[in-house]
């Protein structure tokens, strides 16, 4: 027989996202590959309510590919954000903006 999930809830977990300790009753599950309904061989991370709120919510499929693409240690803010950029055009084939409607 299947035991009781009674003490399920009583595990505290830290939210990733402000560092607050909560119990894991009142956390979301944070999966960053994005499919947390796909459950075999994973460990979640978890978010309190209100960071979880504040998360966006849109497709990020490709996204940890993308980052360990152009990931490199010692990178600086400016060089990740511009190599990030310029992927995300390349990836997604976003044409150039035109000088007017910038």
């Amino acid at each position: 027989m299947w035991r009781s999930r009674t003490n399920r809830g009583r595990k505290t977990v830290v939210c990733i996202a402000c560092g607050s300790s909560l119990p894991r009753s009142e956390a979301r599950e944070y999966d960053k590959e994005g499919n947390r309904w796909e459950r075999h061989g994973k460990e979640f991370e978890h978010l309190c309510k209100a960071c979880y709120r504040d998360l966006c919510h849109q497709p990020r499929a490709g996204l940890e590919s993308l980052l360990a693409d152009i990931e490199e240690h010692g990178l600086s803010q400016e060089e990740f954000l511009r190599r990030y950029l310029g992927e995300v055009a390349e990836r997604f084939d976003q044409p150039e903006q035109d000088d007017h409607d910038r």
